[in-house]
């Protein structure tokens, strides 16, 4: 090897290596942040005030036959009569049993598979509460008796009989969920 290429690759290492240096030191210079775009902006979380003013207003609901009790009490925003609570039986033979208390009216709306009826409260007593009715289930001349014990109304007996009051038909109920 003469010292003339000796020289060369001298230049070429001295030049490659102030390129690299050069490269580095501009990679660690301080460049401005990019500016925040519409999309950082919008998964941002932003700060919202607070007020002792209620968000929703609270509106008061009443049920209806077209809106029932159980519907309307799922509903965030509504308040719902206290009067009105329904509830759920299975029944020994099978029935099943939507019991609508109107605790107001004393009066309690059974939904079967065998009809409707409206029943009045006859007892001053809560337990049990005593609920009888002039026609059948099916609306035919007869009678119905609810019975209906515990506190939370856990349990309760259905007395039924057509025009044939002879032939009363008995319901062992218990309240479901």
């Amino acid at each position: 090897m003469n010292l003339a290429s000796l020289k060369k690759i001298r230049s070429s290492v001295v030049t490659a290596g102030l390129l690299a240096s050069m490269i580095s030191i501009s990679a660690c210079q301080q460049q401005p942040e990019p500016e925040p775009s519409l999309e950082n902006n919008i998964n941002a979380e932003q700060p919202a005030p607070m007020s002792a003013d209620p968000a929703e207003p609270n509106d008061i609901v009443v049920a209806t036959d077209d809106a029932p009790a159980s519907e309307i009490a799922d509903d965030t925003i509504a308040s719902v009569n206290t009067g009105v609570i329904q509830m759920l039986y299975l029944c020994a033979p099978e029935l099943k049993v939507q019991a609508t208390y109107k605790d107001e009216e004393n009066t309690v709306v059974l939904v079967t598979n065998k009809g409707t009826v409206s029943l009045e409260q006859t007892n001053e007593g809560s337990n049990p509460e005593v609920f009888e009715g002039a026609t059948a289930m099916d609306g035919t001349e007869g009678f119905v008796q609810w019975r209906v014990a515990h506190t939370e109304r856990e349990t309760g007996v259905i007395r039924t009989a057509g025009a044939d009051e002879s032939k009363v038909e008995t319901y062992q109920c218990n309240k479901t969920g």
